[in-house]
């Protein structure tokens, strides 16, 4: 009998295995398919390859702006796709999460098929084998959710996108969060007219609300069209060229037709197939239930990453599989609230937050807010990217940063000095005084935590300046 079985070889899974050695257990994992989850093999890594295309195209459009000459670059799908696969294939080449796992003295089972509870310590995988275990953790990961309406099945998902051979004409994309405006950005830039339709009242609804008016703002600007506030989909229907979507109330519906429509509708767990309830583990709405020390209510089960439904990040899952193998195992109980936890999109423009938006942010707490200009960044003017803000958000009593939220170049870089200095219990004026180097687009962190310095009276000013309300920067746009 194992001390711990893992279930599933993504981040969390691997994380929670190879920390479950550190502490002298015995240890299994098992995985349905290739090891690496959906982030390796289907979601960031590959995604991340077509985002560096799109900005290469982008940034071919400033070759006349600098002196340079060549033709603008048009896409090959094909080779792209192959290109894809190719960094799949080195990054598991990089990891080499099997040997590393079985070095670690981990017993492993790839490519085994599901996996299920056959009773609250014993699992079996496809080809019949049993394993018992006294603690599991459940790092299933999940898969793109399908809306179950009439023609549905013509739609695809991100999944199906690593198939094309050839760039739409046209597409839809049905879902305006992080997946959804990715792809649009994605596939806007490679020349597709791109609709994004949403039933919310923004696009990348979790983010702050100034975030999301910005980047409807810049896909508006780019040519792609934003719907919002649609009020639902009615059917997909296959025309001649192309499909047919029908949205909106059912008495007046609209429709818009596509070469291709995507669903990015949101993410549930992978729990098909596991036989929970023959472990005795509560499920909610496509996530397994877990408390904040990420136990089921079985208590011998614990369960880490998107299966949990909680935050749905690659950062996330290993912090999650790193505590519930502690927690399983030294019986702790610590506890994991994702409060300072930076994410992004590769857009473009790229959007990046951590901590608490604005809204949230005032609804608990005192707070002073300075939004900064890329405009005010000597490197924005010099690489010719100024669209775009850092907002940083301050308690007014101890100027402790509550949230820090950024649109434009870079921006999922620049939100990990706020990030940081958030983890360390950074005074903001701790952060005003960082010598950050110059020129850099993270150089906007500073100026935002000076000019917050300023309003809440942390630095001397004239009485005069302050009543001027002017700032004192050497990186500045003129008045």
């Amino acid at each position: 009998m194992y001390d711990l079985i893992v279930i599933g070889g993504g981040p969390a899974g691997v994380t929670a295995a190879l920390r479950a050695r550190e502490l002298g257990a015995s240890v299994a994992l098992v995985e349905r398919d290739r090891m690496g989850g959906i982030c390796t093999n289907d979601g960031c890594v590959p995604t991340r390859v077509l985002a560096k295309a799109a900005r290469l195209i982008r940034d071919a459009e400033q070759y006349d702006a600098y002196g340079l000459r060549g033709q603008p670059p048009t896409v090959d799908l094909r080779a792209l796709m192959a290109r894809t696969q190719e960094t799949v294939y080195r990054v598991h080449e990089k990891k080499q999460l099997l040997e590393h796992l079985r070095q670690s003295g981990a017993d492993v089972w790839d490519q085994a098929g599901e996996a299920h509870f056959v009773d609250p310590h014993t699992v079996a995988v496809a080809d019949g084998r049993t394993l018992k275990g006294r603690r599991f953790i459940i790092c299933a990961g999940g898969h793109a959710r399908r809306l179950t309406l009439p023609g549905s099945e013509h739609a695809l998902t991100h999944s199906d996108v690593w198939r094309l051979d050839t760039c739409p004409a046209s597409m839809v994309i049905v879902g305006g969060a992080a997946t959804g405006c990715q792809l649009a950005s994605i596939f806007a830039a490679f020349g597709a007219e791109v609709t994004i339709l949403d039933v919310a009242p923004n696009i990348l609804g979790a983010e702050d609300e100034e975030v999301c008016q910005a980047m409807a703002v810049a896909f508006r600007q780019r040519g792609i069209s934003v719907e919002t506030e649609i009020g639902g989909i009615q059917e997909i229907v296959p025309n001649e060229g192309g499909l047919t979507l029908r949205y909106g109330p059912q008495r007046v519906p609209r429709q818009l037709k596509a070469e291709m429509i995507i669903m990015a509708v949101g993410w549930v767990g992978n729990l098909d197939g596991l036989e929970l309830a023959a472990a005795g583990v509560q499920t909610d709405r496509g996530y397994i239930v877990v408390s904040d020390c990420l136990q089921t209510s079985a208590d011998h089960i614990y369960a880490a990453g998107d299966v949990t439904g909680r935050m749905m990040l690659v950062q996330t899952a290993t912090h999650e599989g790193r505590a519930a193998a502690e927690n399983a195992l030294l019986g702790t109980e610590r506890s994991y609230q994702h409060e300072v936890v930076p994410h992004g999109g590769f857009t473009d423009p790229e959007y990046a937050s951590v901590g608490l938006t604005e809204t949230a942010a005032r609804a608990q707490y005192d707070c002073a807010v300075a939004t900064v200009s890329y405009a005010d960044l000597d490197r924005a003017v010099i690489d010719g990217r100024s669209e775009g803000f850092c907002k940083l958000i301050v308690t007014r009593d101890e100027g402790r940063v509550l949230g820090a939220h950024v649109v434009g170049e870079q921006a999922v870089e620049v939100v990990q000095i706020a990030a940081a200095g958030m983890a360390a219990g950074t005074h903001v004026a701790q952060l005003a005084e960082l010598e950050l180097a110059y020129p850099t687009f993270t150089a906007v962190i500073g100026l935002a935590a000076r000019r917050l310095v300023r309003e809440l009276g942390l630095t001397p000013l004239a009485s005069v300046w302050r009543e001027l309300r002017r700032v004192a920067e050497w990186e500045r746009r003129e008045l």
